[in-house]
Parts: C-alpha cells; structure tokens; sequence
C-alpha cells in the first residue's frame, strides 16, 4: 500500500538526489554548448580532415546509446589509466553525448544567416571577430535559443541512467530506498512526479521562449524544435 508517511521520511534523500540531477544537467549542458560550437565550427572548416572528424564524432555520439557510452567511459576507461569519480564521469558523457546534437543546432542557425548579410560585411572590410559578433552572431542565436532549451529538458530526463554507473542522482536515491526497504510505490512514484513536474515546468518557459523569439527573421526548422533528438526521423 501507498504511505504518505513514508513518502514523507524519504523525501529529504530524494531531494538530495534532484540535486545532483541538477547539477549533472548544467554540468552537461554547458559542456554541451561548447562542445557543439567546436563541432559545428568544424564542420564548417575547409580544412577536409577537421571536418571529417569532427562528422565522425558526430555520427558516433549518435548512432551509440548513452547507457554504451557511460558503461565504456566509467568501467573500461579505467583499465587505461583514465578515471574520474561517477559524477564527473556521468557529467562529461552527457555533455559529449548531447553536444553532437546541439552541434546541429549551431549549424542551422548560422547556416540559416543569409549569404547577403555575409557578402555585406566582408564588402565593407569587417574582420572575422566583428564579423561573427555584430553581424552573425545577433541573427543566429535568437532563432537557436527555443531548441536549446528543449535539448536541456531532454537531457534532464536522460539524468536516470547515471545511477547504472552508481550515481546518487534522483533516480539513485529512489533505488537506494527500494533496495534497503523492498518498498518500490513511494520512492518510484516521487520520482515520476518530481521529473513530470520539473519538466512540464521547463517546457512551459521554453514555449515562452519559443513564442518570443519566433517574430525576429528567420527560424530554425520545426523538426528542431519539436523534435531535438531527431528521433522519428532515426527511427523511420
């Protein structure tokens, strides 16, 4: 049976573990961001082995499950003398993981600035750093801004398959408490109200964001927005 009390006594260690989802989300995220800048600027390059490169990262970090990557780096990395606590380890496989995708984002949107407005600043002499922030740089963000947000919702609920690498995150701390007390209803459904809740929170300031900066020009495609990960399109 479902014990509110219980729910009650256990609800400071899940608190705790929504921290360290937390902190694993940022941590990733802001690996991300620039990952995917090195990514995409790689892509862009003239230089054929860089770009290349840069494509088969790309092209690994997707077509492999995250869950593959955080068993490789927390279990078999070590073996070579590589090895970082499971927090660093979850931290860094998410931002490596998710910043193939937000790559694609930087891509659209620079690619999305129109070819004019490039030929008109090097017709007038600016140079590169000018050029990217005064020109390019104030066209191409705001239209990235709403998928950005969602790849960070998507990367808060792929926070769970840390705890297979022994993260005490929300979804270790519930396992924690199932595991000491065979009590699986409480701990599991806090974890189900807590990811819903923060989650449709998130969306909601997203769709705001979405709304704001959908009126200045250009827009990425929907399949971006809608549809991050690009998982239908994986899928078909």
């Amino acid at each position: 049976m479902f014990s509110f009390e219980f729910l009650i006594q256990i609800l400071p260690q899940l608190l705790r573990g929504l921290l360290v989802t937390v902190e694993a989300t940022f941590g990733g995220f802001a690996l991300a961001l620039i990952i995917g800048l090195i990514l995409a600027l790689g892509r862009r390059s003239k230089n054929m082995p860089l770009r290349l490169s840069c494509g088969g990262y790309i092209a690994f970090m997707r077509c492999t499950p995250l869950l593959v990557q955080l068993y490789f780096a927390f279990y078999v990395l070590p073996s070579f003398g590589i090895r970082f606590s499971a927090l660093a380890t979850g931290t860094l496989c998410l931002g490596l993981h998710i910043g193939a995708y937000i790559a694609e984002v930087y891509r659209a949107g620079i690619e999305g600035v129109a070819r004019g407005q490039w030929e008109a600043a090097l017709a007038i002499g600016l140079k590169p750093l000018p050029l990217w922030l005064k020109v390019i740089l104030p066209q191409a963000v705001p239209p990235m801004i709403p998928p950005l947000g969602n790849y960070l919702i998507g990367l808060f609920k792929e926070t769970p398959l840390l705890a297979a690498i022994t993260v005490v995150d929300l979804f270790g701390a519930a396992n924690n408490v199932a595991g000491l007390t065979y009590r699986y209803n409480e701990p599991y459904t806090a974890v189900t109200v807590i990811l819903l809740s923060v989650s449709l929170m998130a969306a909601y300031f997203v769709r705001k964001l979405e709304r704001r900066f959908s009126t200045r020009g250009m827009k990425l495609p929907r399949s971006l927005i809608n549809d991050p990960l690009n998982i239908r399109s994986e899928q078909g």
